[in-house]
């Protein structure tokens, strides 16, 4: 069925816009050739999903001249130019899945349930354990006030002690939350703990919840198993949460594959591409109120959220976790602390504006640096080992296990950093993505840049459920936008000192040649597509990724900014007088030309 599909129609209902994209065959490749958008219609006055579904695809309608819909019917299968042989969806509507976690110990348990539902696609608006410092009543309130969705209770090994667990499902009794979505209806609870518990869980929330049973995600504290948890959140998902949500009974009806959580297909897509391309990568989508981040390192994936780190809703946030002077370290051309609280603060009202001049462009950049640098922290303490050395993690769940909690996110094996959300696709110039980037993540050794054009990725991820090829041909090609290559030194000395000497030939004949002083960056042109071979000798202070003064040889891919050569140390340090780093920003803002005419 796969090879024989000619055009596929995918949407994502988002919480404000829902997007519609038309993938066909051109030739012996899949390319994603029409988009259409329109406000989402999950809330009133509407109260209906498929209106703005239906918006979006008359869009696609009337730009490829294709006729996909027979009134409110999607035409299938394609035939002579005319409907479509599979439609597809995603949806974060109404605010995605909401969940509670709640484990007996915070570090362990608590822990490996926040993994199972993150992976899942979920914010987790909470995390509950037996230690968390909390009185009784305190987390009764909690379960009571947040309203979640569903919550994954876990707790207890397999054969171990079974009052702890049990206590942890007598807090949710007491609670008795209300489901967000329909009034009737009973919160799903996935019991995924000790197994010899499940008579006393099934006889405390039995007749209050709709309580389902779901292997035990921590057997053995060495072990971890999510997978079967990971599977009973995606049914409840779709069962219970979107069956609830207006309108979306007759979209499941329309789907050739179940609706995925926008952020659960987002993963799905990166964790193929890696796979398929044998690259360890580190996506991030960074929203109005959240900031997802995404890492396939040795073919083992994980999600994390950053619920609190946005660029509208959540900007506040950013600042109160940053701090101001964080933020505006960043600024060339420095604002008055008030006149930056005012700034930012008006963002978070009106959240739909856009930066009018270049300062306040530069502000938004500044504080999104922070923002992706803050979330990428989240992720790294959040993507540790177990104390063990067996595992059983799948997509959108996994990764490498070690001792000592050590974190997982290791920067010199990272080949490529994916960015994704509006203040990065949609920067006015492609260097300034790629300089925030760099500047929140401070990649080491050579590292690949790309952006997602036009946030496609939800709709590419449960495509591939379906036909894979489609999926990963289209998110290649149509999807990322290459920026380059960017090599990055580790290390500190004094500015000015050799940090690394570098040649450059390039696929014509040409060669380039240099040294690079501490402090320094250059940006050289490499187009897409383009290639060139890069040797670089550090000086004995600095680490090019092979060790401390020990030169490399290396294959630099181009992009739409091309090569940048960053000697200005790891960790990154700005001074901190103010003229001098004033100085400093300008300087590196001339060197990569961030502000074009």
């Amino acid at each position: 069925m796969s090879r024989e599909m000619t055009a596929i129609l995918a949407t994502d209902c988002g919480s404000t816009t829902t997007k519609a994209i038309l993938i066909e065959k051109v030739g012996e490749e899949y390319r994603q050739t029409f988009r259409g958008e329109s406000p989402t219609t999950v809330e009133a006055p509407f109260d209906d999903v498929t209106r703005g579904v239906l918006n979006a695809i008359q869009e696609i309608e009337e730009l490829s001249g294709r006729k996909i819909l027979d009134g409110e019917k999607i035409l299938t299968p394609a035939e002579e130019g005319r409907g479509v042989d599979i439609y597809v969806s995603t949806s974060s509507a109404g605010g995605g899945l909401q969940m509670m976690v709640a484990g007996v110990v915070m570090a362990m348990t608590a822990e490996s349930a926040q993994r199972c539902a993150l992976g899942a696609g979920a914010i987790v608006m909470d995390v509950l354990a037996g230690n968390d410092g909390r009185a009784a009543h305190e987390k009764i309130e909690r379960i009571r006030v947040l309203r979640p969705d569903m919550i994954l209770l876990s707790g207890g090994t397999d054969g171990g002690t079974v009052s702890h667990v049990v206590e942890l499902a007598e807090y949710i009794r007491a609670a008795d939350p209300k489901p967000r979505l329909g009034g009737s209806f009973k919160l799903p609870v996935i019991f995924a703990g000790n197994k010899d518990a499940r008579g006393r869980i099934q006889e405390i929330l039995g007749d209050r919840t709709a309580l389902v049973m779901a292997d035990n995600i921590r057997p053995i504290l060495e072990r971890e198993n999510l997978a079967p948890a990971r599977h009973k959140i995606h049914d409840l998902f779709l069962e219970h949460v979107m069956a609830q949500a207006p309108g979306y009974g007759v979209l499941m009806g329309w789907t050739g594959a179940p609706i995925m959580p926008t952020p659960a297909a987002v993963g799905l897509i990166m964790e193929n591409a890696a796979r398929a391309q044998g690259l360890n990568l580190l996506g991030v989508d960074i929203g109005g109120a959240t900031t997802d981040v995404f890492s396939v390192v040795d073919g083992q994936f994980t999600r994390t959220v950053s619920a609190n780190l946005g660029m509208s809703y959540s900007i506040s946030n950013v600042l109160a976790e940053a701090g101001i002077e964080k933020i505006e370290r960043w600024l060339a051309d420095p604002l008055a602390e008030q006149e930056m609280r005012n700034r930012i603060k008006n963002k978070m009202i009106r959240p739909t504006t856009i930066p009018q001049t270049q300062a306040d462009l530069a502000l938004e950049q500044a504080v999104a640096r922070e923002a992706l640098r803050l979330a990428l922290d989240q992720h790294k303490a959040l993507a540790v080992g177990l104390k063990g050395v067996q595992q059983e993690r799948t997509i959108a769940d996994a990764f490498e296990q070690e001792e000592g909690g050590k974190s997982l996110i290791d920067l010199y094996r990272i080949d490529l950093i994916i960015g994704s959300g509006g203040i990065l696709s949609h920067a006015p110039h492609r260097v300034q993505a790629m300089m925030m980037m760099i500047d929140a993540y401070q990649p080491l050794g050579l590292t690949q840049f790309a952006v997602d054009s036009i946030f496609m990725m939800p709709h590419l991820g449960v495509l591939s459920e379906v036909n894979e090829r489609a999926a990963t041909e289209v998110f290649l090609k149509d999807c990322l936008v290459p920026l380059g290559s960017c090599l990055a030194a580790e290390g500190r000395a004094k500015r000015g000192d050799p940090c690394f000497a570098y040649t450059i030939r390039f696929a014509d004949g040409g060669l380039v040649q240099g040294t690079l002083r501490f402090g320094e960056i250059l940006r050289i042109d490499l187009p897409p597509g383009a290639e060139a071979d890069l040797q670089a000798e550090p000086s004995k202070s600095f680490d090019l990724g092979a060790g401390k003064g020990k030169a490399v040889k290396l294959q630099a891919k181009g992009g739409v900014v091309g090569l940048i050569l960053d000697a200005r140390g790891r960790p990154l340090a700005l001074a901190e007088e103010e003229s001098e780093r004033v100085a400093q920003l300008r300087t590196w803002a001339k060197a990569v030309d961030l502000y074009p005419k």
